[in-house]
């Protein structure tokens, strides 16, 4: 005999009832069936809103009216679908139950007291309503079928609300009733039972996978089946992480472990009875019966690493410490001893090897009973001083991960760990069993589903996510967008998933909970008008739950780069071509620095010195290795390599400038390059990265133009009176031309001093063949000398300097740790 238990999202309507029908009618032509079911979907939930109405005086007739109203469409609906179908015995039941309803919750009303007696009598009326239903609809369809009564013939001991059952004398009624009536299928009512004076008693909350369990052990079915929603046992929750992989096999310690830790698929107590029998449980899927399901044996799959992460949400630690513990024999037994007197369930506990302390988890609802009963039992030491007053942290949440197969490898906890400090997640305490078949950590509870996620990605999908906000959209964040939008595909065949979330310009801020579609971005920044800000970045990676946010500022905003600091303690990389923040003050760039290091987040800023060129991981690189940087010069600035380059080939500084801006090599106010502060920024940064404490305005700096040429006039008034400085140039590039020379704007440091000019420079140097828009540095070093370690490439252009910022995103995957 198999038994077959069904929830009760698979009897939410008429429709749902015939879909569980038809699922038993085609497994009778092999077995005789035991179906076990829960309540209508909701009608428990209905039972329990009338009790508290009932207890509080309120009036519950309304929604007692809707009960009525609820069983009478069942019945309706049923006769419709099964007209063959003798429903009168249905609707004497559920005239029964209201009128019994009615009763005793005027009773309870009257009395403003409703003893748990009565109270389980009351939740437990919808299963037997469904028990009712159920038995007319399959005797309808030819199937033979009798009712059973759960109450007299399932035992069980304890409390009236939360009973533990007794298989035992189960065995004897079951297997009684069973053998006295012939059927091809028995229905009986899961959740209800009765103790030794016959009264109801519950098996807990959503116990009747607990009932099937149960019933299952005591007539030694050859399987139990759980029909649920969902296709069956997933490695995470996958309401919480969307990739969770469905799981074929679980052992039942497997099982177990995950049940008890929160996996919703399961009741904690319904594995129990299956493993002491070897029974095997099958978890399947109403809605996809033609589903494998996931099978609990006794041999699960032991290869297998880890089989899931489950969490264990709304609890409170509580930690008794003080000298009084440590070497004194039987305080621990005291400590649970109050927590069992007072029916409180304890989640996991740890101690101290010192014996100086000892935490444990209770549910968060029972805190305060907790407190009182620690508090009355420890009175006196408490007062003496020899325990401390209580450590509580509330709203406190257990992640777990299980699997046999850790037992056989080494580096999970490690592994675990690092995947939580990823997820910025403070481990608050940490168990483990001693068959290593689970590790534990608690953390705050507005970190468990990020802690889930990450792991889950770690262990699981691993597939790394980079989670992009872009602030900026001109043309090197149109370009980087762009090259996105074309890589993606490439990176997830590479494992590693780049999804765009926001995207803001200086007027809005666009974001997408499922990812920004890169091809009609344009069109969506304009249909919005929420401003860009770091609260509403941050509150949208906490609702999403996105582990590794990367701002990218393609800006040139001073502005933006002074909140750097704030961003990388929010939990964001920051990626930049943007200079301000690296050469605004010193304490600053060294507060950046302190910042990403304490929150374990990236700042990279590669393209702010040499576009695409790896300026500065070449120049760190050096310096890890023990180097020392000597002197420095280069032609750090693509737009002036340009400018530079045509100059020599007899093109006039206004015609050369009017082109450079035109391609894009420029800033939009080419001042902000011919004043040479671009190139003094760079010369700044890469002098700082050599460990020199300099300002900005230690940098000498000479520019192209003369001092306060057309200083105040708009972009355009400046292009249109260049034409006055030609002639003074033409004269220079001809001087150094005569003397075998080229001009070239070069930034130097020399002796701990940094200065940009303009300097004629032999046709042998390095630096007088630069052009063309090429960057190119020459770095001497201790190690790197008389011959300097030379780097040359493109410095200038949309394409190159947005392709090192991708590259930069995608350093960002190095904070994910593996082991």
């Amino acid at each position: 005999m198999r038994v077959l238990k069904f929830g009760g999202s698979s009897l939410a309507s008429v429709q749902r009832f015939a879909e569980v029908a038809k699922i038993v009618q085609q497994l009778t032509t092999t077995d005789r069936i035991c179906l076990v079911l829960s309540a209508p979907q909701g009608v428990t939930n209905t039972l329990v809103e009338l009790t508290d109405l009932a207890y509080l005086g309120s009036d519950f007739r309304p929604v007692l009216q809707q009960l009525q109203q609820r069983y009478q469409q069942l019945a309706e609906d049923a006769a419709a679908a099964f007209p063959a179908a003798t429903l009168e015995q249905v609707q004497q039941i559920a005239l029964q139950q209201l009128a019994q309803l009615d009763a005793q919750l005027t009773g309870i009303s009257l009395l403003k007291h409703c003893p748990d007696h009565i109270k389980a009598q009351i939740l437990g009326l919808g299963e037997q309503f469904s028990v009712a239903l159920m038995t007319s609809m399959l005797n309808a369809s030819q199937v033979q079928t009798v009712a059973l009564d759960a109450v007299s013939l399932v035992k069980s001991s304890g409390d009236y609300l939360n009973a533990t059952a007794d298989v035992a004398a189960s065995e004897v009624t079951l297997s009684q009733a069973i053998a006295a009536q012939n059927a091809q299928v028995y229905v009986i009512a899961g959740f209800v039972s009765s103790n030794a004076q016959g009264e109801t008693c519950l098996l807990g909350r959503n116990g009747s996978d607990y009932s099937g369990a149960v019933v299952a052990a005591s007539i030694r079915a050859e399987a139990c089946e759980i029909w649920t929603d969902v296709d069956g046992v997933y490695s995470a929750d996958p309401r919480q992480v969307k990739n969770a992989k469905l799981i074929d096999r679980l052992s039942y310690d497997e099982a177990m472990e995950l049940s008890y830790f929160g996996a919703k698929v399961l009741h904690p107590k319904t594995i129990g009875p299956l493993a002491r029998y070897n029974i095997p449980c099958y978890i399947k899927n109403t809605l996809n019966p033609s589903a494998p399901g996931t099978c609990i044996d006794n041999a699960g799959e032991g290869d297998a690493l880890v089989k899931g992460i489950s969490s264990l949400e709304h609890l409170a630690l509580i930690t008794v410490s003080g000298p009084g513990l440590k070497g004194v024999v039987g305080m621990a037994s005291r400590v649970f001893a109050s927590m069992a007197r007072s029916q409180i369930s304890v989640s996991l506990i740890t101690q101290s090897s010192s014996e100086f302390s000892i935490s444990f988890c209770v549910p968060q609802l029972h805190l305060s009973a907790a407190k009182k009963a620690l508090q009355q039992e420890f009175e006196l030491e408490l007062q003496t001083g020899l325990l401390r007053p209580l450590n509580i942290l509330s709203d406190m949440a257990i992640v777990s991960l299980v699997g046999d197969g850790m037992r056989q490898h080494r580096g999970v906890a490690a592994k675990f760990f690092a995947s939580l400090a990823q997820a910025r997640v403070n481990v608050v305490a940490i168990a483990q069993d001693s068959s290593e078949r689970s590790i534990s950590a608690v953390v705050e509870q507005a970190a468990c589903k990020n802690a889930v996620k990450v792991c889950h990605e770690n262990f699981f999908s691993h597939i790394p996510s980079i989670d992009v906000f872009l602030v900026g959209c001109g043309v090197v964040g149109s370009e980087l967008l762009a090259q996105i939008q074309r890589q993606q595909a490439f990176l997830h065949s590479r494992q590693v998933k780049v999804t765009v979330y926001g995207i803001a310009n200086s007027k809005a801020l666009l974001l997408d909970n499922d990812g920004i579609d890169l091809q009609h971005w344009q069109q969506q920044l304009q249909g919005v008008n929420q401003p860009f800000s770091l609260a509403a970045l941050s509150q949208f990676a906490q609702q999403q739950h996105l582990t590794n946010p990367v701002l990218i500022d393609c800006t040139s905003s001073e502005q933006i780069a002074a909140q750097y600091a704030d961003f990388l303690a929010a939990g964001f990389h920051v990626v930049t071509p943007n200079k301000k923040a690296n050469t605004a003050s010193l304490a600053y760039y060294q507060q950046l620095r302190h910042v990403a290091q304490q929150h374990r987040r990236r700042f990279l800023y590669e393209t702010t010195v040499g576009a695409g060129l790896p300026v500065i991981d070449t120049l760190q690189g050096l310096l890890n290795a023990g180097d020392e940087l000597v002197a420095f010069e280069g032609i750090l600035s693509g737009s002036l390599s340009y400018i530079f380059g045509e100059l020599e080939a007899g093109v006039s500084l206004s015609e050369v400038t009017r082109k450079a801006k035109a391609m894009g090599f420029t800033e939009p106010d080419p001042r902000d390059d011919l004043s040479g502060m671009d190139v003094a920024r760079k010369l700044l940064i890469l002098a700082r990265e050599a460990g020199m404490k300099l300002e900005l305005s230690d940098v000498e700096v000479e520019s192209v133009l003369p001092a306060g040429f057309a200083q105040n006039a708009l972009t355009d008034d400046f292009i249109a009176q260049l034409p006055q400085l030609d002639s003074a140039f033409a004269e220079r590039i001809a001087q150094a031309a005569a003397e075998g020379k080229v001009l070239r704007y070069i930034g130097e440091i020399v002796e701990g001093k940094c200065k940009v000019a303009i300097k004629a420079l032999d046709l042998s140097h390095p630096l007088a063949k630069v052009k063309d828009g090429e960057n190119a540095l020459a770095i001497h070093s201790r190690y790197y000398q008389p011959i300097p370690f030379v780097l040359r490439g493109y410095g200038a252009g949309a394409a190159v300097t947005s392709a090192g910022v991708f590259s930069d995103v995608m350093r960002t995957l190095g904070w994910q740790q593996q082991v």
